[in-house]
């Protein structure tokens, strides 16, 4: 997932000398190969698993296994429980946050206290901070300066006021975790290959945010059935943008249908105009009612055709 990269910075950056010069040591004993095997001589581990992380998920993130048996639980990991539960992490959500970042049980507890002091001072409430720090388990393992950066990136690359800036982080915080360059391609994508304005592009993802993170391949995909094939200009894209979330297949399946019953309108100036909204949003049965007038009967026999 486009979330699970912890930062780099979670472990201190050193040189390469000092590398070499720390033999690893083995994740967990050979005689013992999951953590599962310690809970029972590890206060701090069985605490956990009663909060509900989950070690074998734990297991798989790098290093992580080995961070947790040198964490002591009343001195390490109680004060950054009370810390997330602060933030507004709900009681049930601690152990499925802990078991994505279980990183966060060895920050510095001032560090953490600054970058949500950070978040605040930017005037994001704190439901808002507990929405997207739940929803982007690692964005408190990131430094100040690189939560403003980010914000500075999205608001000049988009163009967008300090408060729509904010608007957008909130529904897709991961924004602030990821990498930059598949948004930057993505941004590219829609500009130089799909001909998009600057302006429309605001608008498109402000409307829509997760096409920055969309996979390139589908996005060229949609927009060439819709534009090249439907016919759909690009103001009316702009428009109902959320139709790139939507599955190529069922847009297509849908249009066809449309066009075979001779309804495909896409245009608001005639009667019969569907808007994208209601080709793509509405269920089976209620597109089938109300958009094609036919029956889902009708809609399964033609598909068969195809």
């Amino acid at each position: 997932d486009w979330d699970d990269i912890p930062p780099s910075s979670a472990f201190e950056v050193i040189s390469e000398e000092e590398a070499v010069q720390i033999i690893a040591e083995p994740l967990l004993p050979i005689q013992s190969s999951t953590l599962r095997d310690y809970v029972d001589h590890s206060e701090t581990l069985e605490k956990l698993v009663h909060l509900g992380v989950d070690l074998s998920q734990v297991e798989k993130r790098q290093k992580a296994g080995q961070l947790l048996l040198t964490l002591d639980f009343e001195k390490d990991v109680k004060k950054i429980l009370l810390f997330l539960k602060d933030v507004g992490v709900e009681d049930n959500q601690l152990g499925p946050f802990l078991t994505k970042n279980p990183y966060i049980l060895a920050e510095d507890l001032e560090a953490l206290e600054t970058r949500v002091a950070y978040l605040k001072s930017k005037k994001f409430c704190k439901s808002e901070i507990a929405q997207m720090v739940s929803r982007a388990p690692y964005l408190l393992l990131f430094s100040v300066e690189r939560l403003d950066n980010r914000l500075g990136f999205f608001k000049n690359e988009l163009g967008l006021s300090v408060k729509k800036t904010k608007d957008l982080v909130i529904r897709l915080p991961r924004l602030l975790t990821g990498k930059l360059e598949p948004v930057k391609e993505n941004l590219q994508v829609c500009q130089i290959e799909l001909g998009f304005q600057r302006n429309e592009i605001q608008q498109i993802v402000y409307k829509t945010p997760k096409i920055l993170t969309a996979s390139k391949k589908r996005l060229k995909q949609t927009f060439d059935y819709l534009h090249n094939i439907m016919g759909i200009p690009h103001h009316m894209l702009t428009r109902f943008p959320q139709v790139f979330n939507s599955k190529l297949l069922r847009i297509r399946e849908r249009h066809m249908f449309l066009a075979f019953l001779g309804r495909a309108q896409y245009d608001p100036a005639q009667p019969s105009y569907i808007s994208l909204d209601q080709l793509v949003s509405l269920p089976d049965e209620v597109f089938c009612t109300e958009i094609a007038k036919a029956s889902m009967q009708d809609f399964e026999n033609f598909l068969k055709t195809l």
